[in-house]
């Protein structure tokens, strides 16, 4: 059970929700700019705070705790699925890519590369669909990831007893997602992204307190106890296996790594890079991050703010994780793993390790914490699926008749419906690594070609974006059902295959994009690529026109960056399981690397040709 001052914790940030919903709604009703961009006038540290509040999802951080438990430091590696390095390329160039376009959402994007004929149109809807397919899959995501971590803290033999109605054993932890999903619905609808920034960084305090007492918590308990796990465990590197052997100590683990699929890790490893390589030059999917991207003030600002996520995010949320893992470890049989069926379920270790080891009042600051972060994801990714909505489906035909109060009811429906779509949806879900797999390797799989073309090269039209969208789309929602057991990583190669012969065929069956709109997007965004008929033009009809020749540059500081960004995964986990020399190595990585970034990267901003 709670004490009283847990759930006074919980209660005062949850009312603080409702004042921030509350205090924002005014300027979230002005327009549909200021209800879904802010109004583009945050400042860019503030919506990278929100970007790392909404990366800290609670399915997330309950999968991440997993991950270390079982793989040791390897495990850093594994969020490379995401992959988690495609805030290093947004960071570098892509951002700012991006803002340069001035519009409201990626579908919106569509019409400044393949213009506004059937190519364009056909682009548009295909992104609308792939977005809003993606935004429901991660709602329902937080939505199972949420009912599993509130149900072990909130007895429903208690709660039961005050609701009028029963709810079948089954769905308990559908119950009680509904319920907080309520007030992050309530927020994000009132407020828009103004509200959903402000409740972020409340969010993101509350969780760099417990993440920094939970770390403390795990540090002092590896000083004063043996921490028994296999040879390699604390050793980031691997060979052709993984040769991890848990059977003295915890055999059902190795029951476990053989059930996720990453025996073979080198091989695992490099299929995951050389997607994750693809995904990230593709640019961000149309979710909350790229919503935050739009959002910002200028093409400059959002590259600081890309940059910005990796720096708060990595070194807070994973002491949480390397604290929790720690605890867990050293006090194993202490923790209840076991489900209603009789199975060791290694995704309880986070809320098993929280009810065991966090005492009054930070066992309220936690949950606070980590409610807020399902709500702050749940918050951007709803906003999201409301501007696709909003702006590419109703305003597109209702755009001369809607009038200010129809925008707002349709702002306040449309959230409704995602919701309720969502909710449905995650009644289907099964587990938080099912739908993460699926989300990652499967959907934005069948992503990544077409929207690596569109940036790259000039040939590349709306048909060819439209075929190879649905080349990808269809196998990733067929596949899972044909192959069962076999993890959804290994699909990308199918993937990659049909959705190169879609965007291929789609291309060359239709004439290239109109000369006047691939101009005017080469001109304002001006990607490095393969462009040089576009080039060519300008250069005659504008004497002094200037490619973009940074590709070189941009590669450099991605490779930097990506150096970075795993030391701040590494750092704290070390830091917590006291070792000493891994930790003087990576302090001298890092700030080799910062330097190198200050120079080659941020010195470089204000050259931009913005």
């Amino acid at each position: 059970m709670l004490h009283s001052l847990d759930i006074g914790i919980i209660g005062a940030y949850l009312l603080i929700t409702i004042i921030i919903g509350l205090a924002a709604r005014k300027r979230a009703q002005k327009n549909t700019g200021d209800y879904l961009m802010g109004g583009k006038s945050i400042p860019w540290y503030l919506l990278g705070l929100s970007n790392a509040s909404g990366m800290f999802d609670i399915s997330g951080t309950i999968w991440l705790v997993t991950l270390l438990f079982v793989y040791g430091i390897k495990s850093a590696w594994i969020p490379w699925l995401w992959p988690v390095f495609n805030q290093i390329f947004l960071m570098v160039y892509l951002s700012k890519w991006l803002r340069r376009s001035n519009v409201t959402t990626g579908a919106e994007w569509i019409h400044t590369r393949f213009g506004t004929g059937r190519g364009g149109k056909l682009s548009q809807t295909i992104i609308v669909l792939f977005a809003l397919l993606s935004c429901l899959g991660f709602l329902a995501y937080g939505f199972i990831g949420l009912g599993k971590f509130v149900e072990i803290f909130i007895p429903w033999e208690v709660v039961s007893d005050y609701l009028p109605f029963d709810v079948p054993a089954a769905y308990v932890a559908h119950f009680y997602g509904v319920v907080f999903t309520l007030f992050a619905v309530f927020y994000s609808l009132l407020g828009g992204m103004s509200g959903i920034v402000w409740a972020d960084v409340v969010q993101f305090s509350i969780m760099t307190i417990a993440a920094l007492v939970i770390g403390y918590l795990g540090f002092v308990a590896v000083g004063t106890h043996v921490v028994n796990v296999p040879d390699g465990w604390m050793n980031p590197f691997f060979g052709w296996e993984l040769d991890l052997d848990w059977s003295t100590i915890i055999p059902a683990v190795n029951e476990k790594i053989a059930s996720d699929g990453y025996g073979l890790f080198t091989i695992f490893f490099m299929m995951m890079v050389f997607k994750g390589v693809l995904v990230s030059l593709a640019g961000p999917a149309p979710n909350y991050d790229m919503q935050k991207i739009l959002s910002t003030r200028s093409p400059q600002e959002a590259s600081k703010m890309s940059g910005f996520v990796s720096v708060v995010l990595m070194p807070i949320r994973y002491l949480m994780i390397a604290g929790f893992a720690a605890l867990a470890l050293i006090f194993y049989d202490k923790l209840d793993l076991l489900t209603a069926s009789g199975t060791i379920d290694f995704e309880l270790i986070l809320p098993a390790a929280i009810k065991q080891f966090a005492p009054v009042g930070l066992l309220g600051l936690l949950l606070a914490g980590l409610l807020a972060a399902f709500m702050s994801t749940f918050a951007g990714t709803l906003n999201a699926a409301q501007a696709y909505l909003i702006n590419d489906i109703y305003l597109k035909h209702n755009k001369e008749k809607a009038t200010p109060s129809q925008i707002k009811w349709m702002n306040y429906g449309s959230g409704v419906i995602v919701v309720g779509v969502s909710i449905i949806l995650g009644f289907f879900v099964q587990d938080v690594n099912s739908v993460l797999q699926w989300l990652v390797s499967a959907l934005f799989g069948s992503y990544v070609v077409a929207n690596v073309l569109k940036w790259h090269w000039w040939r590349f039209n709306g048909e060819g974006f439209f075929w190879g969208m649905v080349a990808g789309m269809v196998p990733a929602l067929i596949l899972p059902l044909v192959f069962t057991a076999t993890l959804d990583l290994y699909y990308f190669p199918i993937l990659l295959t049909t959705s190169i012969i879609g965007c291929f065929a789609g291309t060359y069956t239709a004439p290239p994009t109109e000369e006047a709109v691939l101009k005017s997007f080469y001109t304002n965004v001006r990607p490095w690529g393969f462009w040089k008929p576009v080039y060519s033009t300008l250069t005659k009809e504008k004497g002094g026109f200037k490619s973009n020749t940074d590709f070189g540059l941009d590669m450099f500081n991605v490779a930097v960056g990506i150096i970075a960004q795993t030391t701040l995964v590494l750092l704290p986990m070390y830091i917590v399981f006291r070792q000493l020399y891994p930790i003087y190595t990576l302090v001298a990585i890092l700030a080799v690397s910062i330097i190198l970034l200050k120079k080659f990267w941020w010195n470089n901003l204000k050259n931009d040709l913005d």
